[in-house]
């Protein structure tokens, strides 16, 4: 497969304009983020991004950037070369194939990237995962809503989850959930590629670690398929957008249980 990624770098960039970056730049296409001290790297599918949007955005936050294609073949070999085993404190142990096994942690996982996103290094996932050790899984059907590498859907399983539903948009998204659902022996996940919420469906426990701008545009769907006392995970959003989020979910019935941050991002806990 022939596909191609573009790679654009801002550098001398901090650690909050990093996160208003990040927020922005999902919105206009970019799906996946490298931090890095000063440094902030994002990339996109070739094509798949809005050039003009990116440039109006690099203005209004005073930014310059470089940007390069990426080969098929150099995109293991830039994730293998800056991606290090992740502890979320002694719940879980994140790491690739190509690492020693990690001790002392409840459940380890082993995610390969290849062009999809969900390694738990990001604030996002790492919160998630915080507020997943709080849940009861046991019996539990699951949604994961953008399930990038397929991460929380495996977590889930582990957890106890009698069924877990993972969806994505992305066709390599498809493909590296699969690989690295059947590396960690999970038995209980189904993926779809989908682009919308099938209003169908009923879940115990939803999952969307995404970004606000499609958190927002599935919001009013989240009541239908999220069964009475169920609970909700909203992650991929900014603190500065959590009072608008927690406003729109209260409309819909919801109840906020936990809010928790990390690095200038939330992962907002709620109830039906």
């Amino acid at each position: 497969m022939d596909k191609k990624y573009i790679q654009i770098e801002i550098t001398g960039i901090s650690e909050s304009a990093s996160a208003i970056a990040i927020a922005a730049l999902s919105q206009i296409g970019f799906d996946g983020f490298l931090e890095e001290t000063n440094s902030l790297k994002a990339y996109s599918k070739e094509g798949a991004f809005d050039q003009p949007e990116l440039n109006i955005i690099m203005n209004k936050l005073s930014l310059k950037y470089s940007l390069s294609v990426l080969e098929n073949q150099n995109w293991n070999k830039i994730w293998e070369s800056n991606f290090s085993p992740v502890q979320v404190d002694d719940f879980v142990g994140i790491r690739a194939s190509f690492h020693p096994p990690i001790t002392g942690v409840k459940h380890e996982l082993v995610i390969t990237p290849k062009m999809s996103f969900g390694t738990g290094h990001h604030a996002t996932t790492y919160t998630v995962m915080q507020l997943m050790r709080e849940l009861d899984f046991k019996g539990k059907r699951v949604l994961d809503f953008g399930t990038g590498t397929g991460i929380l859907a495996i977590l889930a399983e582990k957890l106890g989850s009698s069924y877990v539903l993972a969806v994505d948009n992305d066709v390599w998204c498809m493909e590296n959930s699969k690989e690295n659902i059947l590396i960690n022996r999970c038995q209980n996940i189904e993926i779809q590629q989908v682009d919308a919420i099938n209003d169908g469906w009923k879940f115990d426990i939803v999952i969307a670690n995404i970004n606000r701008h499609i958190i927002e545009a599935n919001l009013s769907s989240f009541p239908a398929i999220l069964l009475e006392g169920g609970s909700l995970i909203l992650s991929g959003l900014l603190q500065s957008d959590e009072k608008d989020i927690l406003a729109a979910c209260g409309r819909l019935g919801f109840t906020h249980q936990k809010t928790l941050q990390k690095d200038g991002w939330v992962a907002i806990f709620l109830t039906k």
